[in-house]
């Protein structure tokens, strides 16, 4: 098995996501991935004490498509994750996966100071680790 340490921070990408707000209806939410080529929608903190949340292109499609609700009439915060398992950038990969394992997700923010860096999912944990010979 590879034992070199690979990091969370070296998986992660910073260009897989854009910020909005929840009030979002879902299909402004849809206009606003494809514009900017993601899969992922992390909704802004209302305040100070608020958590992230996080929409994934997959979670409109179990909670929009699959149950034949209009994405003008769905807000993303109706179908938002929130809150949010987080990891360190620090935290090894293979941990990372633990986690994920363990809490059945499969995307998570990477976050140091109460600031997103980035998001981490299983393809990119895989590629980094595995995917050097």
């Amino acid at each position: 098995m590879n034992s070199k340490l690979v990091q969370v921070k070296d998986a992660m990408t910073t260009d897989s996501y854009q910020f909005t707000d929840g009030m979002v209806t879902v299909a402004e939410g849809i206009k606003l991935a494809k514009a900017h080529n993601v899969s992922a929608l992390i909704i802004n903190k209302r305040h100070e004490n608020d958590e992230y949340g996080l929409v994934l292109l997959s979670d409109i499609a179990k909670q929009v498509i699959a149950k034949d609700r209009s994405p003008e009439r769905v807000n993303l915060y109706e179908i938002m994750a929130k809150p949010l398992l987080s990891v360190s950038p620090d935290m090894d990969v293979r941990y990372c996966a633990r986690l994920f394992e363990n809490f059945g997700i499969n995307t998570a923010p990477v976050i140091k100071d109460q600031q997103i860096l980035g998001l981490v999912n299983y393809t990119n944990m895989v590629l980094t680790l595995l995917g050097e010979d």
